[in-house]
């Protein structure tokens, strides 16, 4: 699982994580989880 920091946007393992609650790049330590897109259809 991946987690994206919230400053910087960029990908952040979990493996990582597991040593530190921050971001490697900026230092941050708001993270959060993407979740995909869901589409919704009307129906007729």
């Amino acid at each position: 699982m991946e987690y994206k920091c919230f400053y910087c946007d960029k990908k952040v393992s979990d493996e990582y994580l597991r040593k530190k609650i921050r971001c490697p790049y900026c230092g941050n330590k708001i993270l959060y989880k993407p979740r995909a897109v869901s589409t919704k259809i009307k129906a007729r």
